[in-house]
């Protein structure tokens, strides 16, 4: 028989639980099976929860149900006041056997007895009931909707409203009620509490009661009024319940907060489109996309807008978001030329705005278009280069549509004009605007 040497025993006495953790993280790291160092350190620090659930996690992978369960359950009986142990093996058991009775049956018991040594929790609570339930114990879940619905707080009206969307059938006046009830009398006691005042007013919502829904929200921001969030909520349930004024007042005073709150500008945009008002939704309508970011063709469609109502500053500032979301877009490169060259602020800057915007255009894109042609040869015309210009008037020409007869005769009276700058003959120019005249007599 070897023996070991003397100065080897206390380093094996000195063996650390936390560096066969290490080590079986290691061989996991590498595919290797981690079960043999998890198991020694375990062993090491019999009372780690952590290393029990990996240990428990790992047999079941493996395919040992048995094994892991019996893991689980020896910890959770010598540690019945840890509840997230208790839970875990409550778990584990309607987990693991979906469809077994007997394994139902003991996770059913299990977390009773949780409940026993750790009365009230509603995190035990919520899982029990649904054992019960799928159970068929339908009177046992009963029995528990009645213990939370009568007790106060947040916690419990939410778990209150939560069972009795399970147990009662959405017509059910007297189960409404009693949860309304519950609702109201937790919002009586926490009014700052966003997430019982979001619930609560989802709750009279969903089941068609706007005012009330309304009242729930309106309790919660007097009481928080930086709870801007549901002031927001607030302003688009009273455009819901048709108080529109209320509802524009509330997003106001938001906004003048904190303007980048983009649900207030959106919904602001759609009240004022319905008011068929579209000066002033088109600003909270700019805001709105430039916060939340939307697709290619939003910014385009909002643009189209702006440019067409004289503001091409707004107009230029909104595509400079939308290109920096979609950088290879050619349809806003287009447009973003156009705004650009609008803007007396940055006409001079838009040649280049042009020219990018062909590049990634190509040879089919919408920078072929008689619109982007048209516009570009303008540009070319305040810096002077008046045969490019009128080549792409020539090329705008070639491109409009039998349909657009005005838009034919305004090219052809511009690139007449062109050839004048040019200082050409009467003959080069005269045809020009005969044909003009016979396509818009009146738009001369």
């Amino acid at each position: 028989m070897r023996v070991l040497p003397l100065l080897l025993l206390p380093l094996i006495a000195m063996a650390d639980p936390k560096q066969d953790y290490a080590r079986g993280v290691l061989e996991r790291s590498r595919g290797n099976d981690p079960t043999g160092w998890f198991d020694k350190a375990l062993e090491a620090d019999p009372g780690a929860w952590p290393l029990a659930a990996e240990v428990a996690g790992l047999r079941r992978m493996g395919g040992d149900i048995a094994g892991a369960s019996a893991l689980l359950r020896e910890f959770s009986t010598a540690h019945p006041e840890r509840l997230e142990v208790q839970l875990a093996y409550a778990d584990f058991l309607r987990e693991s056997s979906p469809g077994d009775d007997l394994a139902a049956k003991l996770a059913g018991e299990a977390l009773e007895k949780t409940l026993e040594s750790h009365p009230g929790e509603l995190a035990v609570i919520r899982r029990l009931f649904r054992s019960y339930e799928e159970r068929g114990m339908r009177e046992e879940s009963k029995k528990l909707f009645d213990q939370v619905a009568e007790r106060p707080g947040a916690g419990p009206a939410l778990a209150a409203a939560e069972m009795a969307r399970t147990l009662f059938p959405g017509d059910d006046a007297e189960a409404r009620a009693r949860v309304d009830a519950v609702f109201e009398q937790a919002m009586e006691r926490s009014p700052q509490d966003p997430v019982l005042a979001r619930a609560a007013s989802e709750h009279f919502r969903k089941s068609g009661r706007l005012p009330q829904a309304v009242e729930m929200l309106k309790r919660h921001t007097e009481a928080v009024p930086t709870s801007l969030k549901l002031r927001v909520r607030l302003g688009v349930l009273l455009f819901a319940a048709e108080r529109g004024d209320e509802g524009e007042a509330v997003l106001k005073a938001v906004l003048e907060i904190d303007p980048r709150q983009g649900l207030a500008h959106q919904a602001l945009a759609k009240y004022y489109r319905r008011l068929d008002d579209p000066d002033r939704a088109r600003p909270h309508a700019v805001e709105a996309l430039k916060i939340r970011g939307g697709d290619a063709d939003e910014f385009v469609k909002l643009a189209d807008e702006l440019l067409e109502g004289d503001e091409p500053r707004q107009a230029r500032l909104l595509l400079e978001k939308g290109l920096f979301h979609h950088a290879e877009d050619p349809a806003i490169a287009v447009k973003l030329a156009i705004a650009t060259r609008r803007d007396p602020s940055t006409r001079d800057k838009a040649a280049w705005r042009f020219r990018e915007a062909e590049a990634l255009s190509g040879t089919d894109g919408p920078a072929t278009e008689p619109a982007f042609q048209r516009e570009f040869a303008e540009c070319l015309i305040d810096s002077g280069d008046l045969e490019p210009a009128a080549d792409r008037v020539r090329t705008a020409i070639r491109g409009y549509g039998a349909d657009e007869e005005a838009e034919l005769a305004g090219a052809y009276r511009r690139l007449a004009a062109i050839f004048q700058q040019q200082g050409r003959s009467e003959a080069e120019i005269r045809p020009l605007l005969k044909r003009a005249e016979a396509l818009d007599p009146e738009g001369g």
